[in-house]
């Protein structure tokens, strides 16, 4: 729950960041409290991995952990600059992580847009450095991709919502999307973060459905198409 903590709204830069540390300076259980999974692989061959930050990690993992072909997920901190932050450190924006969930999957069974949809379809992409009453840039939205087709995935379907969005009322979507590469190291969050809301079933979250819904399988079609939301 970040509205505890810090509420910084603007960004740190560099070299205003926190200096971090070498090595990660509390111990994480290595297989995933629901699925059994491993957290940091190894993972089967063909697996596919996408960073989402929507808020609060806790309800988002939930989210995703639920899904078919999701392999494993795991909270964590990502698109900063300070080296191994902890939980305190990150969510007083001076590390300039957002709360991230990893998302493992398996292409064979999912799709990255399936996963997108549901991205899309359980927060306010519009906040922008908040997330209901978590404020500060550790809960702004992003999707940090790791591959070509997750990229385009990632614009098309951002595109789609934002015309849903528009028809609904909201205003433009503040969402981050980059490239893992770009965005930095993936840092594990602490084990009591991992499978929060499993342990903890009657935890904080402020995540769910917004009403509103997120075409699909529209990464493949031609650019020059228009795409529609579906009819009310």
């Amino acid at each position: 729950m970040g509205f505890l903590f810090g509420r910084r709204t603007s960004f740190v830069t560099r070299e205003e960041a926190l200096p971090g540390r070498h090595t990660r300076p509390y111990a994480v259980s290595p297989t995933h409290v629901v699925l059994g999974t491993p957290l940091e692989g190894p993972w089967p061959a063909g697996s596919e991995v996408v960073y989402l930050a929507m808020g609060c990690f806790w309800g988002v993992e939930r989210i995703f952990w639920r899904l078919p072909g999701v392999i494993v997920t795991a909270a964590g901190y990502m698109g900063g600059y300070t080296p191994n932050p902890t939980y305190e450190e990150t969510c007083t924006g001076a590390t300039a992580h957002a709360e991230t969930v990893q998302v493992v999957y398996d292409p064979a069974v999912t799709s990255i847009s399936a996963l997108l949809k549901v991205f899309w379809e359980n927060h306010d992409p519009t906040q922008g450095n908040r997330q209901g009453n978590d404020v500060g840039t550790a809960y702004r939205s992003a999707i940090y991709w790791t591959t070509p087709e997750q990229e385009a995935a990632a614009l098309a379907t951002q595109d789609a919502f934002q015309k849903v969005l528009r028809d609904n009322g909201f205003g433009a979507i503040t969402t981050e999307i980059r490239s893992a590469a770009d965005a930095g190291p993936f840092y594990l969050a602490e084990d009591y973060h991992q499978g929060y809301l499993h342990k903890n079933p009657a935890g904080y979250c402020n995540h769910g459905p917004n009403g509103m819904t997120c075409p699909v399988g529209i990464a493949n079609l031609p650019a020059q198409q228009e795409i529609r939301p579906p009819s009310a």
